[in-house]
């Protein structure tokens, strides 16, 4: 049986309803495009508050918004299997996100002299690029303060709620030890009933995400659609042309078909669909020919801290509120940024920190293990006290043998190849070290020892680029030898920054969406 919305020939179908196709399925719908969103999970509850969890059964997962099947990652040849901070509903993975939209330097995009580029730099600079973070910052209504050590014109930033007393202390400490903080970016208008849903669903619509600020808005135009419970399964067509979309809902199969086709189910699950979407016109896979479909994937490498206020503080609870780049560039190495993750050093957070490590290590087959932790973060959470925990973002590089892999015998498998390079690991102690020098005098603590890859970053699966060899897409983020299907996700990254990627993403769907309507209507 059909359902209504398959016998429709769309504008544009957008599988995926994230921070990229929630984005661009806005800036069609508004400009009078008919846009269908393809969602994997249900639209559930709008008032929904629940965050990420370790659920297990996936129908439980699937009706909290969550991401269904575990990951299964080989990271240095030893493999896991784990349930990573991924969505399925309205706004995917970015309604649990943290909201920080930061906007990169120039170095992080463009090859310059004495900062050369580790990808040659992306084939649309920053200055192409910056009109679109401007749009994109007045979109997702992002507030904080510029930072002071930037040469290039601060984002339209709206005016950041009043810091608290624990903000205002750590603030002055980090400016007394000669750092420059400022306001981070972040799409959370504080209005006096916010509930600061950092990490978790916002039941209102203060925090900016792809569903408030992309899905929901698009709807209301009256030109997009969204099914839901949509399992995309494959992409149809041949030679250059997509022809539609295979999905199972409900058990029965449907195709889609539209115009234009836009991929946006993120850097894990885009590349997958590409390479199941095999067929005669396309035996490795859709737009493979360059064979780097699901390669070069890139995280961030995360260094977890906990930072103290000055003693005698009064706790006001969690901070999202400071971010700093004093060592965003240091001494000649590629580094990242440093921010207030938003989360005390609470026992619930130590549990759950613990567990995820412990589940990417070789006790995690011990039974009872994850009932292990709780004594030594009953501990820590005394020992913290009232400590801020920050993270200090590390750039990943792209390696063509870091990739999404595949098996045919298991489609809908999500899983990875990922090897720690040397440089990246040499790059890490530096990072630490450069941390420890700046917060010198400041009680503060890593929380971790081994690297933490920041599995809720992943990049670079289908990087864009002019050579057809050396890339899946092009400039305009179309894959190469398929004229109606653009990425708008965070696939299309050749770098993966020393920063959130959620502006960016936001950013390069905008462009992506302004191309698309410029195109001649076939």
């Amino acid at each position: 049986m059909s359902h209504p919305l398959t016998e429709t020939l769309w504008d544009a179908v957008v599988i995926g309803t994230g921070i990229g196709g929630g984005t661009l399925g806005r800036a069609l719908a508004e400009a009078g495009q008919k846009v269908l969103f393809l969602e994997r999970g249900p639209a559930g509850q709008r008032s929904a508050r629940n965050g990420l969890s370790e659920v297990f059964i996936p129908e439980a997962r699937l009706a909290r918004g969550l991401w269904p099947e575990p990951l299964h990652a080989t990271v240095d040849g030893v493999e896991s299997s784990f349930y990573a901070p991924l969505g399925a509903g309205p706004g995917g993975s970015s309604v649990f996100y943290a909201a920080t939209l930061e906007r990169p330097e120039r170095h992080d995009l463009d090859d310059l002299p004495g900062l050369p580029h580790p990808a040659g730099g992306w084939p649309v600079g920053f200055d192409a690029m910056r009109p679109w973070y401007d749009r994109a910052a007045g979109l997702y209504h992002i507030h904080g303060t510029p930072d002071p050590l930037s040469p290039e014109p601060p984002l339209p930033l709206e005016v950041p709620p009043p810091l608290t007393s624990t903000e205002e202390a750590l603030m002055e400490a980090l400016q007394r030890a000669g750092l420059h903080p400022y306001h981070a970016h972040t799409a959370i208008a504080r209005t006096p009933d916010c509930l600061n849903c950092l990490g978790t669903k916002c039941p209102r619509h203060c925090k900016m995400d792809g569903r408030s600020a992309g899905v929901e808005p698009a709807l209301k135009t009256g030109n997009a659609m969204l099914l839901d419970r949509a399992e995309v399964t494959r992409l149809l067509g041949s030679g250059d042309t997509v022809e539609g979309v295979e999905l199972r809902r409900d058990g029965e199969t449907h195709v889609v078909r539209a115009r234009s086709y836009v991929l946006a189910a993120g850097a894990l699950n885009s590349p997958r669909l590409l390479l199941a979407s095999a067929s005669e016109a396309w035996p490795e896979g859709a737009a493979n020919g360059s064979g780097l479909v699901g390669r070069n994937l890139m995280f961030h490498l995360n260094e977890m801290f906990a930072l103290w206020p000055p003693r005698g503080t009064p706790d006001a609870g969690a901070t999202k509120a400071i971010s700093l780049r004093d060592l965003y560039h240091a001494g000649g190495t590629r580094m990242g940024t440093v921010q207030a993750m938003g989360i005390r050093a609470s026992y619930g957070e130590i549990v759950f920190y613990l567990n995820r490590m412990l589940a990417r290590s070789k006790l995690r087959h011990l039974p009872g293990a994850s009932q292990l932790t709780r004594l030594p973060a009953a501990i820590a959470a005394q020992l913290f006290g009232h400590a801020q925990i920050f993270v200090g973002l590390l750039e990943d590089l792209p390696y063509p043998e870091n990739r999404v892999t595949y098996d045919p015998a298991q489609p809908q498998r999500l899983s990875i190849d990922y090897t720690l390079h040397p440089e990246l690991l040499q790059r890490r102690r530096a990072f630490r070290r450069a941390i420890s020098r700046a917060l010198k005098g400041q009680r503060r603590a890593f929380l971790g020892v081994a690297p933490e890859l920041n599995f809720g970053h992943p990049s670079g699966t289908l990087r864009f680029g002019t050579d057809p060899a050396r890339s899946v897409l092009d400039a305009e983020c179309r894959a190469h030898g398929l004229r109606n299907l653009r990425v708008a996700d965070a696939s299309f990254m050749p770098s993966s920054m020393g920063v959130n990627p959620s502006l960016t993403i936001a950013a390069n769907a905008l462009r992506v969406a302004d191309s698309l309507l410029k195109e001649p209507r076939r």
